[in-house]
């Protein structure tokens, strides 16, 4: 048999039930407290008003006198000072002579008071019929040895109490359930534009329907998850279209390439089959052709592979890098790629904090990208100084209406078009570089040309430890 948990039964429960059970609980509780508080001060307050009665009631010595001849006599005394009240007559002997009610029991007490050791006495006690009587017991003036008791029943207090008690638990249980039933409604209410997310999260996992957007009204926390489910859904859209796009361009791209590949190497293929030799300087040029798109296929795709990366991920850990020594290293290279050019440098110590391999293959684009649009034997001026790089040439420029697009997936100039490369370069530039928490801009330049300029955050001194690493190795 499952035994019946209360905390995991209410855990189980919907929110909105969850919450009109606890604004129902506080109001209980707070309904209980009120009460009990309400029901206690008012019973000492009629208790306080009895006990003043009894103080007010003394009977005078005459009928005290006639009160103790009746019972010496045999007789019944009537009822005196009001048929609610009992009139004992106390001796110190502990002759008891009743009026009106039931006796009511002399304690020790009321002796004492008769016998002139207590002032007065005032106590509960109950008759010889089972009530329960409030009773003031007072010294009578004249001979010692007398004193008079005036009795009340509590029956009196205790019927209105219970009349209080039963109109105090109809008040709390009307005040109980109409807090549910408020808890309840105000849950609903409040709850209506979390059941509008839910449905628009639930619909967006079963359709994949990146459009829907949930309307926004007010400043709160609902509002403002509102409208961070909206932006999250906006930015999947946008993630979900670039990746469409990418797959598009990347097809695009990689056709160029294979289609070439293809035809050189089919008309190779085919030689071998008709037995019909290529003339050499013929099979030169497919043979440097088909080795000129297998390096472009190569390129492309680490250039692919390297977009494909999350833009979180990182190719290798972060390390403490010279700037200065990666980018001579990557100058040689591109002084490879344009040999007739010329490069006018000066580079100062910048340390930067990034992956080595990424900033290197930066770097190398943005030279490349340099040397590409550089007219023969121009120059490429490159300048290092307190953490900007600044890159040079004296090409053709980029049009004012081009630059917002330049660092764009696969986009490339209409001017550039029959120029190799695959539109990535740039792309992987920014990419890198806001990594490494820097800025990286393409502006046109005085005079003509282009200068891009990369900005990342370093110090012109390496740390401690780096230092304290390149003595080991010099050593």
């Amino acid at each position: 048999m499952t035994r019946f948990r209360p905390l995991a039964w209410f855990r189980s429960r919907p929110l909105r039930s969850r919450l009109a059970l606890l604004t129902a609980f506080a109001v209980a509780v707070a309904v209980a407290a009120v009460s009990l508080a309400c029901w206690f001060v008012t019973r000492a307050q009629l208790e306080a008003e009895l006990d003043s009665s009894l103080r007010s009631s003394k009977l005078d010595s005459g009928s005290v006198q006639t009160l103790l001849t009746l019972c010496r006599q045999g007789t019944t005394p009537p009822p005196m000072a009001g048929g609610s009240y009992t009139v004992q007559a106390i001796l110190a002997n502990g002759f008891v002579c009743t009026s009106g009610q039931a006796p009511i029991p002399a304690g020790p007490a009321d002796l004492a008071v008769a016998s002139g050791r207590l002032d007065y006495a005032l106590h509960t006690v109950k008759d010889e019929d089972g009530r329960e009587m409030r009773v003031y017991t007072y010294p009578q003036p004249g001979p010692p040895g007398l004193a008079v008791s005036v009795a009340r029943p509590l029956a009196e207090i205790d019927n209105s109490m219970s009349t209080l008690r039963w109109m105090l638990l109809l008040v709390s249980g009307i005040g109980v359930v109409g807090a549910g039933a408020a808890g309840l409604w105000v849950a609903r209410t409040g709850l209506e534009p979390v059941n509008r997310l839910t449905g628009a999260v639930e619909h967006v996992a079963a359709t994949e329907d990146l459009t829907v957007r949930i309307p926004v009204d007010g400043e709160d926390e609902i509002a403002r998850l509102s409208r961070s489910f909206n932006a999250m859904t906006a930015a999947l859209a946008t993630s979900r279209d670039r990746q469409a796009q990418l797959i598009a361009d990347a097809g695009h791209e990689l056709r160029t390439p294979l289609t070439s590949l293809r035809t050189n190497v089919e008309l190779l293929a085919r030689s071998e089959e008709t037995g019909r030799a290529i003339p050499a300087d013929d099979r030169r040029a497919l043979m440097a052709s088909v080795k000129a798109q297998m390096t472009e296929l190569a390129a492309l795709i680490g250039d692919l592979q390297e977009l494909a990366r999350p833009d979180t991920a990182r190719p290798g850990p972060l390390e403490v890098v010279p700037l200065h020594g990666i980018l001579r290293s990557a100058l040689d290279r591109a002084r490879l790629r344009g040999p007739e050019l010329t490069f006018v440098t000066d580079l100062a110590p910048w340390y930067v904090r990034a992956e080595p391999a990424a900033i290197e293959r930066a770097l190398v684009n943005v030279l490349d990208n340099a040397v590409k649009f550089s007219p023969p034997r121009g120059t490429v001026e490159v300048t290092l100084m307190r953490g900007e790089l600044t890159v040079r040439d004296h090409g053709p420029g980029i049009p004012p209406d081009e630059l917002p697009h330049v660092f764009d997936r696969f986009w490339r100039s209409p001017s550039a078009r029959s120029l190799p490369g695959s539109g990535l370069g740039l792309s992987i530039v920014a990419r890198t570089v806001h990594q490494a928490g820097g800025a990286v801009t393409l502006a046109p330049a005085p005079g003509g040309g282009t200068v891009a300029m990369l900005r990342l955050p370093g110090a012109p001194t390496p740390p401690p430890s780096v230092v304290a690493d390149e003595g080991l190795d010099e050593a």
